[in-house]
Order: C-alpha cells, then structure tokens, then sequence
C-alpha cells in the first residue's frame, strides 16, 4: 500500500521576523512569479500615472485622487536589501513611523513592484531618506529595466547588510515586522533594529508632481 502524502513543508522564516509574519505572506509561487527574470524594481517614478479604466467615471475618479493627494508634500526614501546576494532597492514616497515602543515604521509598495518581493523575500530592509541634491538617485531607484546600483557606492547597514546609500539625511535599517494587503499595494511594517543620522542637512521632498527641498 502506498503511503498517503505528507503535509507541505513549512516556510522557512528569516532570522529576525517575527514568527507569525508569515501568515500575511502571498504563497510562494505567486512571489516568483512577480520575480521573474530578475530582481530588479520597474516601479513607476514618483507622481507617475497609474493605468485606470477606460471609462470616463474612472479616468475623472483617478485624476482627481492624484490631484488631491499631490498635494501632501513627502519625502523621498530609497529602500533597499540585498536578496539572492544582490542588492535590490525602489523608491518610496510612502513612508511613515509608527510606533516607539516597539520602534515600527511602515512604507507601502505596489503590487505591481518587482523589488517588493526580493525585499520580503529577505526578510529586512533599510530605508533610507534621500538628501535634496539626490533627486537623480530617486529617479535612477525608480527606473525600469536598468541597473539601478550602477554608479552608486553603498555599505552594508550593520545590523541586516541591506544597501545603505551615501549622502542621505538618515537611514533606517530593519526587520520585517509585518505585511498587510492594502487594495492595490501592500502596507510593510518594519521593527527598526538600527537608525542614524546622516551627513546631509537638506532632505528631497515631492510636491505636486515636482521635487523640492525646505525653504
């Protein structure tokens, strides 16, 4: 008689992530499926359109959404990880701290983003908040199809080895807390597990479709 099936194996879980993490995970194959050939993002850029319906009530809905929230000024974060021995990153409007105790952040990458995955696949992250002379860094962590380290020199934050980029105004470096569907995005939490200040003063903020700085 032939013996029944075990059950699937378990996921294994990065070191540093929580043990229930894994429950907000999408399955295996749908993560690879979004990796395809390669680690790298094709994130749009900052304040880019996103495809609607075609249909005039949608397209109107969209615009208007854009409008409005364009007009909440942000900063500009590079979060990166190293995945598969390669450094991944994308840019990332939507960040936020969250709790002190314990020290959470939150940033929210699309569906649709192709470094997403590589980074939870690791299972940590660093952000890294961009510096007002680094608007090309932004542009370069949001491109399409190309090397998006090319160029850029960066060390390895000392707790998770994830990229931490030059010239910033601070970084965060983390483990993955927890992630949360979120309509068309995913919201991360992240535990922070080191955090500096960095050289630069001035930091790249986004408003209206355009980068800027403080006063």
């Amino acid at each position: 008689m032939s013996a029944l099936p075990g059950p699937e194996p378990t996921p294994s879980i990065p070191e540093g992530m929580r043990a229930d993490a894994k429950e907000t995970w999408p399955s295996p194959e749908l993560i690879e499926s979004w990796l395809g050939d390669g680690l790298y993002d094709f994130q749009w850029r900052p304040g880019e359109a996103m495809d609607v319906g075609d249909d005039a009530a949608s397209v109107a809905a969209a615009r208007r959404f854009r409008d409005v929230l364009s007009r909440f000024a942000s900063g500009v974060t590079v979060v990166t990880a190293v995945s598969n021995g390669e450094p991944v990153g994308l840019t990332c409007q939507s960040f936020s701290s969250v709790s002190l105790e314990p020290p959470l952040v939150l940033f929210i990458p699309a569906k649709s983003s192709r470094a997403w995955p590589a980074i939870q696949r690791s299972g940590k992250f660093c952000v890294n908040f961009l510096a007002a002379d680094q608007a090309d860094v932004s542009n370069q962590m949001a491109s399409r199809g190309a090397d998006k380290y090319a160029g850029i020199e960066w060390t390895p934050a000392p707790v998770t080895g994830s990229p931490v980029l030059p010239g910033t105004v601070g970084f965060v470096d983390c483990t993955i807390h927890a992630v949360h569907e979120a309509g068309d995005h995913y919201l991360v939490i992240g535990r922070a597990q080191h955090l500096e200040v960095g050289e630069a003063e001035e930091p790249l903020l986004f408003y209206r479709g355009k980068y800027g700085t403080v006063g």
